[in-house]
C-alpha cells in the first residue's frame, strides 16, 4: 500500500448525549446563547454552542492534556460499527428530567 500524507480520517459518527444540569445551569447556557447572538448577530441553541463549549473546555484544560499523556489507566477508545441510532446518557447528581 502507498503512504499517504493524510492520515485515515477519525470517526465522524455524532453521539448524543443526554444530560441533566441544575436550573442554575440551564439559565447560564440559555444567557450564554443570548450574549453569543448579541455578539455574533447569529442566533445558536444551547444544543448548538454545549459541544463547543465543552471542546473548548477540554483543549484549555492543562491538567487533563497532561493527565491523558501520563496516566497509563485511561480506558481505551473503542470504535464500532454503526448499527442505528445508538443512545449515551450523562448525569449529574441532582437536577430535574429532561433535555435541554
Amino acid at each position: 500500500m502507498p503512504e499517504l500524507k493524510l492520515a485515515k480520517l477519525p470517526d465522524r459518527v455524532p453521539v448524543k448525549l443526554t444530560i441533566i444540569v441544575q436550573p442554575d445551569l440551564a439559565q447560564a447556557l440559555r444567557e450564554y446563547a443570548a450574549v453569543y447572538r448579541a455578539t455574533y448577530g447569529e442566533a445558536e441553541s444551547v444544543e448548538e454552542l454545549v459541544p463547543f463549549m465543552l471542546a473548548s473546555f477540554l483543549e484549555g484544560d492543562r491538567g487533563f492534556a497532561k493527565a491523558r499523556k501520563e496516566v497509563p489507566e485511561l480506558p481505551a477508545v473503542e470504535h464500532r460499527p454503526r448499527r442505528g441510532r445508538r443512545k449515551n446518557s450523562v448525569r449529574q447528581a441532582g437536577g430535574e428530567s429532561g433535555e435541554m
